[in-house]
């Protein structure tokens, strides 16, 4: 079907899409909704707030400057939405500034004075006593002070590189014998707590606070006049034309170095600053008016990660131990043979709720150790500082097991992370690739070749949505599946001779692959439930729905008929509700404790056997359909897909945790009636679950004590 011809959709015309940067923004909303929920504890509203802050801060640094990088080279197209690119600006600017303006009285207002109420103090310098100043001025002195560098700005001194995402104070200094004035810019040192702890752990002052309030010891014999606190904001992105360049990890590294000097596409001043300080700065960072924020809270609000390490129970959320799944039986996990049960069946994981340190961690280590490995096979796209899974890779390799991991020194953020790892890597013997020309490595899958007792060789397999992250794997929901099927054995085969040699392969047995074969796949899918009409059924989970062929592809799907659930957690491109358009489509977002990052496809009614049900790593999104590595794998094991749809239902169901998606586009959290929050009942069953190992461990543990 032609969607555009319809007249329906005609007459929406680019209305029938939501803007892809106002949709982040909506979501930036929800999570602030979290940090003002009174129902939320209190240490983790303020950790709301920190997650806010870095999500925003990565959105001017990659978004925004994207937009104005476009806008400098007279890029004329259109958003899908219809937008133009200082249409788009126009808009961030404005819904930012709504954003700005919450945290300003979340913080100020809410924040503050509950954590005061609790016996937590976020003071000014104004409210310290004379015993607290005068410790402070013991900490300025030994720890601050000789970490401090003052900039001055005047005919000798040309203005200063102002660093990404620092914190800054910019002080008038005028000379008392001359009456000259000057700026002097001091630099806040990142590597310094950002709240400043005061005796007894539960009191803090921001760092840059202590610092103004001696710039008299950095500028001793002058006179110190207004001074003002601000914050640049950089294009960060990396511009990778990798096809060019003969070393990819050199050339990552040089594009590193690079992302320093990038420029600056965002300038927030704590307070309103003086006229000409800010024209002052606006001239030397080559900004726009329209690129300035004032804040009235603090600025960085990430350095609240400080204040939520506090150890008060009472406020933070009850601790949340992952279980180990009952399939892995026994109450030591390092006792179990993994190998021997997924040779009796494949094993569902979902994490954070099942334990990923006792299943993939330890799936890793025990191929590592275990003579009979020949081979392990990995894809490396985030992972943790002290990965287990990396030691591992290590010890296999120097113990003379054939190891490859492809590391994906394009992931963002984490180039500079995994280029220590690839490093280690290579040093250990391990065969290092660093990813295909043109395209990131999103595809998270394990290979392990093993050589059996009755002289075959078996190839077993881990494939998830999450990353190989022990310290996200706490709090980022996720599925995973190991199993020792020959069919995906040989896919996985094939995926990494394309990874690290030539292959032009597009078909798999199992594995739907990206760039290939992935976006036609879901298209096919889509369509097959369109032809049911009223009787078909689509469910998809994902990060994020941007792609308008995939949008289109489900509006023409509800205009036959079809009942389509869509849960998406950020951003969300298709205006739901809309008749004529896309009346059979309703579409929620789940945001709570942990981070809903699992990526599920179901084609079909549940309860019927020729339901389709797929998991994966891949969004959405072009980048993921068409500049990315990512696979969908089935789920085909009954006892599996009743887990799946298990947490399918769950999301439906949930109404505590959940907005719904306007046809307006307006995220709207409706009060519900069964008070069901998925995350709480995942919580629920996973225990359910493990109760046989838990009542092993307690029977083990009490026979132990008695016998000592």
């Amino acid at each position: 079907m032609d969607l555009k011809s319809e007249p329906n959709v005609g007459k929406l015309g680019n209305g029938r899409f939501i803007n892809r940067e106002l949709s982040w923004l909506d979501f930036a909303s929800r999570v602030l909704d979290l940090a003002e929920d009174e129902s939320v504890p209190l240490l983790e509203r303020a950790k709301f707030l920190a997650i806010f802050s870095d999500g925003l801060d990565e959105f001017f640094q990659v978004r925004v400057a994207g937009l104005k990088d476009q806008l400098a080279a007279g890029v004329r197209s259109l958003s899908p939405d219809g937008l133009s690119v200082r249409e788009q600006l126009q808009a961030v600017r404005e819904k930012v500034e709504c954003l700005v303006s919450r945290v300003d009285g979340i913080y100020n207002e809410v924040l503050v004075p509950s954590l005061f109420e609790a016996g937590i103090n976020l003071l000014n310098w104004g409210e310290l006593s004379d015993e607290d100043i005068a410790y402070l001025r013991q900490v300025f002195d030994s720890t601050v002070f000789p970490v401090l560098t003052p900039l001055a700005v005047d005919p000798s001194h040309p203005f200063p590189y102002i660093s990404n995402l620092s914190l800054n104070l910019l002080a008038r200094v005028t000379d008392p014998v001359t009456a000259v004035s000057r700026f002097a810019r001091v630099k806040v040192p990142p590597i310094l707590p950002r709240f400043v702890a005061l005796p007894g752990g539960v009191r803090f002052i921001p760092l840059e606070q202590l610092i103004w309030a001696h710039l008299d010891k950095l500028f001793p014999e002058m006179k110190i006049g207004a001074h003002f606190v601000f914050r640049v904001s950089r294009n960060a992105d990396l511009t990778l034309e990798e096809e060019e360049a003969d070393d990819l990890l050199a050339f990552v590294e040089m594009e590193l170095r690079r992302r320093r000097f990038g420029r600056a596409v965002r300038l927030e001043f704590q307070g309103t600053p003086d006229p000409d300080v800010a024209a002052l700065l606006v001239k030397e960072l080559r900004l726009h008016p329209d690129d300035v924020y004032v804040v009235n809270s603090a600025l960085d609000l990430n350095g609240l990660w400080n204040v939520y390490e506090i150890m008060r129970a009472d406020l933070h959320d009850p601790d949340w131990i992952p279980v180990t799944p009952a399939s892995f039986g026994g109450s030591d996990p390092t006792a179990v043979n993994i190998f021997a049960i997924l040779r009796h069946g494949d094993v569902l994981l979902h994490h954070p709720y099942e334990s990923f340190s006792a299943t993939v961690e330890r799936f890793i280590e025990q191929a590592a150790s275990d003579p009979s490995v020949l081979a392990i096979k990995q894809t490396l796209y985030r992972t943790s500082g002290d990965s287990r899974i990396v030691a591992s890779l290590i010890k296999a390799a120097e113990s003379g097991k054939q190891v490859a991991a492809l590391v994906e020194v394009k992931a963002r953020f984490d180039e500079q992370a995994n280029i220590g790892w690839a490093r280690a890597l290579e040093e250990a013997g391990v065969h290092v690739v660093y990813g295909l020309a043109g395209l990131k490595t999103h595809l998270k899958a394990v290979l392990v070749v093993r050589h059996e007792e009755d002289g075959s060789t078996l190839r077993y397999c881990h494939l998830g949505t999450g990353n190989y992250n022990s310290k996200t794997a706490r709090s980022y929901e996720d599925i995973g599946l190991l199993t020792a099927s020959p069919e995906f054995g040989a896919d996985l085969s094939e995926v990494f001779n394309l990874l690290t040699g030539f292959s032009k392969r597009v078909d798999y047995q199992k594995l739907i692959l990206a760039p290939g074969r992935l976006r036609s796949k879901i298209l096919e899918l889509i369509s097959e439930q369109a032809r049911l009409g009223e009787e078909g059924r689509i469910f998809i989970k994902v990060n994020g729905l941007i792609d308008p062929e995939i949008i289109d592809a489900l509006y023409a799907a509800s205009r036959e008929g079809a009942r389509i659930e869509l849960v998406i957690r950020s951003i969300c491109c298709l205006r739901p509700q809309v008749d004529g358009l896309s009346e059979n489509i309703r579409v929620k977002s789940i945001v709570g404790r942990f981070l809903e990052h699992s990526r599920i496809f179901v084609f079909g009614d549940t309860r019927a056997v020729d339901c389709k049900i797929f998991v994966g790593s891949a969004d959405l999104m072009q980048r993921n359909l068409d500049r990315r590595i990512e696979a969908l794998f089935p789920i085909e094991d009954s006892r599996l897909r009743e887990r799946v749809v298990e947490v399918v239902n769950l999301d439906l169901a949930d109404d505590s945790s959940s907005w719904w998606l306007t046809e307006n586009g307006d995220w709207v959290k409706t009060p519900g009636t069964s008070a069901t929050r998925a995350q709480d009942r995942l919580k629920e069953l996973a225990l359910e679950r493990a109760a046989p190992i838990r009542r092993q461990a307690r029977r083990l543990w009490f026979r132990n004590g008695i016998s000592r």
